[in-house]
């Protein structure tokens, strides 16, 4: 399709080199500009009018040229939202000339690739999803954004078609829907009129209805059913898939499609699709792309699997941002990725207030600097709620994830990383409420030569918690994680660690590192993250109670034995769907260190160890 593509940085290489398209090529890691060109012959076969120029994960604000005619009439195209692909409808000559311009972000949106949490190498200015060349007769439809929606008079497809035109037209848009995958069934078929008097591109909005709609499930709740719906105009027609399912948000959980579910989810900072992957090992059942958008190929292997996404906007960090780029942004990331059924929460704005980033300790001095550091933390929610209000109206939207005191439902809290101790979680969530901590954890070394700077790792922190190497640091992030994660699975707050993977090798967030090997913290997050699962309620204390969590749709009876260094019990239960049961007392006194739980119930059995000597 393309001749070679040649690139360079203008203000360093102005002699150009081969490059990889799509990519980020490593040469150009901190270049503020880069430059990409190819040309191509015309691509048309005989009976086509136009070729259509298609520009997939432009990082990040970019600027197109091309020699041959536009049908907008327009000259050299600029675009600044990533994930949304750049079509650019053209008349070829035999021989074309393109130049993809791309720079690095000037405003607030280039997200965690504007950041030190990845490495340089990243976050290299360029096309880094796709290029290619369709061709088409005239008229056609260039691209369906669809938006599916659930109310009390059923459930619809809200359409917004771009056409393309050679002149005038007076006609009508066919579209049908059925099953996908599923020849056999009956489709549904409506139509909706497009009427413009000029050549170029025109937009109309359309509804469809679906009667009797087989809904999208979340993995564990039900099947993954999906649609295709295909629109035809003339000899043209698109087609594209989509899935119906009612998200709602209530006190900590989701409901999907009326059913409650715990969020049990993990922070994830590429769009590598074998994260997916590892997300379920790991029994999540929701992943946050935490300050950027992920490609669409990582949105189907998600919405196939059944995994739910948290999407956050590329926007990160303390400092004024525009709102009116932001409204662009939420409505690009709306049109975009609505069709989605996996897309289940967004967000606007991340950690916007860094009160402790260079870290407290443990003792009374340090508890009371987090005191007035967090009631500094005055952050004026204003702009970030109106951007939110442009974000998918037919999903749960929060305007902020931030830390103690920010007065977000939503929390960034780092106790036993950044401050405290990991067993401050109580005493955190009683003063700073949030129903849901989307961010927690501690890092870990991945690798014993590690040695200075690391993106997205925080050495300093790192020596103050932690002695004994990779093994130490491995053994750290997993107690921590685990207390944490009980503690907020007890409390039926939604519980997303940062994070899945390592941006970098040899250190990081990550339970996984940036190669993808396992550290200690994967099978604590796995276990951790059982939907029936047994917890001791306060593993610190005295004694404690059993909190039994069952995240299915299925009620179940079971049978509870607790077993410590000195005594044991047990208990027969019934759970609820999607409920859980506390009980039982659990001596933890003197010559107690050892605790174990086994809960055998309907379809299996589940044990739960504790090593109370070394609980954080």
């Amino acid at each position: 399709m393309f001749d070679e593509w040649r690139a360079t940085a203008p203000a360093t290489d102005a002699s150009g080199q081969s490059v990889t398209v799509p990519g980020r090529p490593a040469a150009f890691a901190r270049a503020d500009v880069v430059e990409y060109m190819t040309s191509f012959a015309d691509p048309r076969e005989a009976a086509d009018d136009i070729a259509v120029l298609e520009l997939r994960g432009l990082y990040a604000d970019t600027a197109v040229e091309l020699s041959a005619d536009l049908l907008d009439g327009e000259g050299t195209v600029e675009h600044d939202t990533y994930f949304r692909p750049l079509r650019i409808p053209f008349e070829p000559d035999d021989e074309n000339d393109l130049t993809v311009t791309c720079h690095a972000p000037t405003g607030r949106f280039g997200g965690i690739h504007d950041t030190d949490l990845v490495p340089d190498e990243q976050s290299v200015p360029g096309i880094w999803w796709g290029a290619d060349i369709e061709s088409h007769a005239l008229p056609c439809v260039d691209r369906i954004d669809v938006s599916p929606v659930v109310s009390n008079d059923g459930v619809q497809l809200e359409l917004r078609t771009t056409v393309l035109t050679d002149g005038p037209i007076d006609d009508h848009i066919t579209y049908s829907i059925r099953p996908a995958g599923d020849t056999k069934s009956r489709g549904m078929m409506q139509r909706g009129s497009v009427e413009t008097d000029a050549a170029g591109r025109t937009v109309v909005e359309h509804t469809v209805d679906v009667h009797d709609p087989e809904l999208w499930w979340p993995r564990g709740l039900g099947d993954q059913h999906q649609y295709t719906l295909r629109a035809k105009l003339g000899e043209s027609e698109y087609s594209c898939t989509t899935g119906i399912c009612d998200i709602e948000f209530d006190d900590g959980r989701l409901v999907a499609n009326g059913e409650p579910m715990s969020i049990r989810g993990l922070n994830v900072l590429t769009d590598d699709e074998a994260d997916i992957d590892r997300a379920i090992e790991c029994n999540a059942n929701l992943v946050r792309a935490h300050g950027h958008v992920p490609s669409e190929e990582f949105y189907e292997r998600c919405s196939a699997a059944g995994l739910l996404v948290w999407q956050d906007l590329p926007l990160t960090g303390p400092g004024s941002f525009e709102t009116t780029g932001g409204i662009d942004h939420a409505r690009a990331l709306d049109r975009q990725y609505s069709r989605y059924p996996a897309l289940a929460v967004t967000s606007a704005h991340d950690d916007p207030v860094d009160a402790f980033g260079d870290g407290l300790g443990t003792g009374t001095l340090d508890q009371l600097r987090f005191r007035y550091r967090a009631w500094r933390s005055n952050y004026d929610t204003g702009p970030a709620e109106e951007v939110a209000t442009a974000l998918p109206d037919h999903r749960p939207s929060f305007p902020v994830v931030g830390g103690a005191g920010v007065g977000s439902e939503i929390g960034s809290y780092y106790p036993g990383w950044s401050y405290g101790e990991a067993g401050d979680i109580e005493e955190l969530l009683s003063r700073y409420p949030a129903s849901v901590v989307a961010e927690f954890g501690a890092g870990a070394l991945a690798d014993s030569g590690a040695t200075g700077d690391i993106p997205g790792f925080e050495a300093d922190k790192h020596d103050r918690h932690v002695d004994g190497g990779v093994e130490g640091s491995q053994q750290y992030q997993s107690q921590l994680l685990r207390r944490l994660v009980e503690h907020l699975r007890c409390e039926r707050r939604g519980a997303i660690p940062f994070a899945l993977r390592d941006t970098a090798s040899g250190a990081g967030m990550g339970v996984y590192s940036a190669d993808g090997e396992e550290k200690t913290a994967v099978e604590t997050v796995r276990q951790g993250f059982e939907p029936v699962q047994a917890f001791l309620s306060t593993p610190g204390e005295m004694e404690s109670t059993v909190t039994v969590i069952n995240d299915t749709p299925q009620a179940f009876s079971g049978t509870l034995h607790w077993e410590t260094d000195t005594a044991g019990g047990s208990a027969e239960l019934t759970v609820g769907a999607s409920g859980r049961w506390t009980g039982g007392s659990v001596d933890l006194g003197e010559g107690v260190s050892q605790v174990t739980l086994e809960l055998s119930y309907d379809a299996g059995q589940v044990t739960n160890s504790y090593d109370l000597a070394v609980w954080p």
